[in-house]
């Protein structure tokens, strides 16, 4: 059976560079055969898996430089059926494109927030007057520069290879360590790893509700390697707390972590164990290979 593999689309975007370096290291490991589903949007990257249209979503969860991406977390939260399977860190490389003969003719920008983000330094100082334009992805952006020859795209240069279009400027991105961070998710159950992640809100805004739950970890020597907080969207001042912890969820200790912790939460979810895979994403070479 062919596994079908969501992923933000179209054909370019850096999450198809991550979609195809976990296929390349799924067909290594297993021979499966996998196909690229492209979806418009994040949230419907994910609720593809949620709704049984493909079986495996690869979405971005955390860049180095611009934090977490805030409607992975949301939508994750909200389905809740959703298991990480791996993680798949992805080193990112912005490029300019345009049909423009030169930099002083750009006068929009259209990217993804996130990418408009990362190279925010270098466009206030080459083009300091250009409208900086959000778009779904680095590759729906390059749609505008068809019909308009004074619009740049923030994209990769894997996409401008794809695409044929011209490259103004390269590298752009603010800081050169540059990684994103991808989970890949199903609704099968996660088959363990080194990291855990999961999400809690807590019954009230109380002194102390927060401290609670963490020193359930502490306590047993669970190292946090991540933690933040989102809106709960019910009230303000209302968070969800999303925590990744260094250990396996079917340890021992974690088991008995999670069973002290569940009275401290209001909502607990646990979304799976996972390892870590780290890919090359060189533009000379379509299938991102792991390291």
């Amino acid at each position: 059976m062919t596994l079908s593999v969501a992923h933000l689309g179209p054909t370019g975007t850096n999450a198809e560079a991550a979609a195809l370096a976990y296929v390349k290291l799924l067909t290594r490991e297993t021979g499966q055969e996998c196909l690229l589903c492209p979806y418009v949007s994040i949230g419907q990257t994910l609720r593809a898996v949620a709704d049984g249209e493909v079986l495996l979503a690869v979405v971005p969860v955390e860049n180095s430089i611009e934090g977490s991406v805030p409607v992975t977390l949301d939508t994750l939260w909200q389905l809740d059926r959703l298991q990480i399977q791996r993680a798949v860190v992805l080193p990112i490389s912005h490029a300019l494109l345009s049909v423009a003969g030169a930099l002083q003719e750009i006068q929009t920008v259209y990217s993804h927030p996130q990418a408009l983000a990362q190279c925010q330094g270098w466009l206030e100082k080459f083009l300091p007057q250009v409208q900086l334009i959000p778009a779904n992805s680095t590759t729906e952006a390059l749609l505008h520069l068809e019909e308009d020859k004074t619009a740049g795209a923030i994209s990769s240069l894997r996409a401008a290879q794809l695409y044929k279009l011209p490259v103004l400027a390269h590298p752009i991105n603010d800081y050169p360590d540059n990684f994103t961070r991808f989970w890949v998710l199903s609704l099968q159950p996660s088959s363990g790893g080194t990291h855990t992640s999961l999400g809690f809100s807590v019954p009230a805004n109380v002194p102390g509700a927060l401290v609670k739950p963490l020193q359930v970890f502490a306590q047993r020597n669970i190292n946090m390697s991540r933690i933040e907080s989102r809106p709960t969207k019910r009230s303000l001042g209302d968070y969800v707390f999303f925590i990744d912890i260094e250990a396996d969820a079917r340890d021992a200790s974690v088991q008995s972590a999670l069973q002290e912790l569940a009275p401290h939460t209001e909502t607990l979810k646990i979304f799976g164990s996972y390892t870590t895979a780290y890919a090359d994403s060189d533009p000379a070479n379509p299938d991102c290979l792991i390291l």
